[in-house]
């Protein structure tokens, strides 16, 4: 199951706990047992054959089955236990270690939470997540979602240095007239600026000659004199509290975007991820958000 979801024996081997060779030597035993091939190995990638995707599919239903019969009688344990990962941003990742993980611990003493914090964006079932956090925008289709409590708006900030040399652009179109810190998307497309005034919207593709595809670069960039950045409020709030940065062209920036904890919809949830999701909930009703309810992404 696990290698045919992580389509490699060495990551595979490494959620399991085991070596490779040890996790290849017993696919291997069990091929030679059914008296067919599972796995199509090449030295970059390992797929199913078609006797492999048959075993898969009933195995994966068998084991649903086999972790509901479990789960129908976790409820009789003291506290949830077990792993939960999580893939965020690492602005993101900040916001849970300051307003989330002092209730996990609290709550949940025996669960492990695991976060990976970084810029791009990954397919959390190849890559072995639970969940992950993300604009909602970007969000894969079919994932079941729970809305994060914190406002997210972009923002074009540059440092107090930049500004005092360059001036302050008034509106969209002066940015023309500045270096522009590009942004990078994971397809390798180059963002375009969003703007919006008086309920009409258009975007831009600024001049510059700096491109970056991590967010908080492009705030340490904009904090070194290097230009303007459009980036999210979570990841430039530190550089314009401090004074660092000042936010240019407030006027013409969009509404807030929200970010959600996202997750599979056709798994059971892991004790571990709704022990998460509680706290999130938590969190969230003691500062008055928005209603807890779960989204369904289609």
């Amino acid at each position: 199951m696990v290698i045919a979801e992580r389509r490699s024996f060495r990551k595979a081997a490494d959620d399991m706990g085991m070596s490779a060779s040890t996790l290849s030597r017993a696919i291997r035993d069990l091929e030679e047992r059914l008296g067919v091939r599972l796995l199509n190995r090449t030295t970059r990638s390992v797929s199913l054959t078609e006797a492999g995707a048959e075993l898969f599919q009933k195995l994966r239903s068998a084991l649903t089955s086999l972790d509901e019969a479990l789960e129908s009688v976790s409820r009789f344990r003291a506290a949830p236990s077990g792993t939960v990962r999580i893939n965020a941003s690492r602005a993101v990742a900040k916001v849970l270690v300051e307003k989330v993980l002092p209730v996990m611990a609290e709550a949940y003493p025996e669960v492990t939470v695991d976060i990976v914090a970084e810029g791009r964006l990954v397919d959390i079932v190849l890559e072995g997540f639970d969940a992950g956090i993300r604009l909602i925008d970007t969000v894969p289709q079919d994932m079941i979602g729970v809305t994060l409590d914190v406002p997210v708006r972009f923002v074009c900030v540059a440092s107090v240095d930049y500004l005092g040399k360059m001036g302050d652009p008034k509106t969209p179109e002066d940015l023309s007239r500045h270096r522009c810190i590009r942004h990078r998307m994971p397809g390798g497309k180059i963002y375009r600026w969003e703007f919006e005034r008086a309920g009409q919207a258009f975007e831009i593709d600024p001049p510059g000659t700096l491109i970056l595809d991590e967010q908080m670069l492009m705030v340490e960039a904009a904090s070194k004199g290097l230009g303007i950045a459009y980036v999210s409020s979570i990841d430039a709030q530190v550089h314009i509290e401090s004074g660092v940065l000042r936010e240019v062209l407030s006027g013409w920036t969009g509404t807030s975007e929200k970010l959600i904890i996202y997750y599979p919809g056709h798994r059971r949830v892991p004790p571990a991820l709704r022990a998460f999701l509680d706290c999130v909930k938590a969190v969230k009703r003691v500062g008055n958000a928005v209603p807890n309810s779960d989204l369904i992404l289609r």
